[in-house]
């Protein structure tokens, strides 16, 4: 299959999540993804181990290998005017470029969207900053767990107060740098195809903080429609009952009736038909508003007997349902076997590289990228395009090019 954005290529400037996730994904699309890096550190990912992946005289955090599939490494010291110019040539050749450093912080070395769109109108320019280039938070660094507790994540997750263990929590994975990443590709894929009527580029500015209000969703609804904030339900729905995990003898199973039709599958699974004709239980939204009432019933019934027993009922039934699983369980389920999400890489320096692959398929084909993440300039010799080999030879002597 030839991929969708097979001829684009991304020189990608970012590190730690939100950046490259983005072009983690273009790459998985086909387009060939050239990461600028620091000589002798990198990406702050590569050192934020344990636990670590080894291969050879190679060491790399696994937290690194997450976001960096398909991409090739060079290391560019562009703090000094030579390694600079030589990546705004390198931009020159680029349709996209995508950096998360601070509001400014480029535009001493002239690689700031208005430095570098002034003479590549069709550059697509992309910066992800915890706030956004403009208001008065603008300036600050922003990380994924302040952003989380100041964009009203951590509000919503979580035991409700009072209760044992009650309070804020953070999320399992950093899921404002993650759907950032994905908005940033969206916008990205976006603006090239505008690029195609118009011959334009663009300047897209994406923000951690925005991005985690509009991932808010249903619940930001609530908010707004309601002129109340929704509270921590623990793993309860704010606005669907029965919807939650309840514990078999053995484990925990989720339970999630979506329609009045399913509740009344659920009531005679449960043994209690009635309860389809009860007023407090009747719809939904007497649900929601019994809670209280219905799920400590439900909660006494699944505690008699063991998960796989109802879990093949709920089936049966049509009522979704399902284990809580360990990373480790999910990984190794029949499901995930079958659609092939464990993957791994080779043939780069870091050895066979074990990796979950991309969810997206295009007319029955994968989409992973072939490369494994990169070490550090792994692939220094690709400067070649751009300078000759004496001057790349000067450069790594003087410590420019790693």
């Amino acid at each position: 299959m030839t991929k969708p954005l097979a001829g684009v290529r991304v020189l990608d400037l970012s590190r730690v999540l939100a950046g490259p996730w983005a072009t983690q994904l273009l790459a998985d699309l086909g387009a060939d993804v050239i990461k600028v890096e620091k000589p002798g550190a990198g990406d702050d990912t590569r050192h934020w181990g344990p636990p670590w992946h080894e291969h050879g005289a190679e060491r790399v955090a696994a937290y690194y290998l997450a976001a960096n599939r398909g991409k090739r490494s060079v290391a560019i010291d562009f703090s000094t005017e030579k390694g600079a110019a030589l990546v705004r040539r390198m931009a020159a050749d680029a349709d996209v470029l995508v950096e998360n450093f601070k509001v400014g912080g480029l535009s001493k070395f002239g690689l700031d969207a208005a430095s570098m769109r002034a003479t590549q109108p069709r550059l697509i320019y992309a910066s992800i900053t915890g706030f956004g280039q403009d208001g008065p938070y603008a300036a600050r660094a922003g990380y994924d767990y302040i952003i989380q507790g100041m964009g009203g994540l951590m509000s919503l997750t979580g035991l409700p107060d009072g209760e044992p263990g009650g309070g804020p929590v953070r999320a399992g994975v950093a899921v404002a740098d993650l759907f950032t990443g994905m908005y940033a590709a969206n916008a990205i894929l976006a603006a090239l195809y505008r690029r195609q009527a118009t011959g334009e580029g663009a300047t897209i500015d994406m923000a951690l903080f925005d991005t985690q209000l509009a991932m808010l969703a249903n619940q930001a609804s609530n908010a707004l429609v309601s002129g109340r904030d929704p509270g921590r339900q623990g793993a309860g729905h704010p606005n669907i009952v029965p919807y939650q995990p309840f514990a078999a003898t053995d484990q925990p199973i989720i339970i999630a009736v979506g329609n009045d039709r399913q509740f009344g599958k659920l009531a005679a699974i449960v043994g209690h038909p009635e309860w389809t004709s009860d007023p407090r239980f009747a719809t939904n939204a007497a649900r929601v508003a019994a809670r209280d009432a219905l799920v400590p019933l439900i909660s006494v019934i699944i505690a008699t007997r063991p998960a796989g027993e109802w879990l093949l009922l709920l089936e049966e039934a049509g009522i979704p349902a399902g284990p809580i699983n360990t990373i480790g369980q999910a990984l190794a389920d029949p499901q995930a076997i079958h659609r092939g999400s464990r993957i791994s890489a080779s043939g780069g320096a870091l050895g066979i590289v074990p990796m979950v692959g991309s969810p997206i398929r295009i007319d029955g084909e994968r989409t992973d990228a072939p490369l494994p993440p990169p070490a550090l300039g792994e692939h220094g010799d690709l400067l070649g395009e751009w300078i000759d080999a004496d001057e790349l030879a000067r450069l790594r002597a003087a410590g420019i090019v790693g």
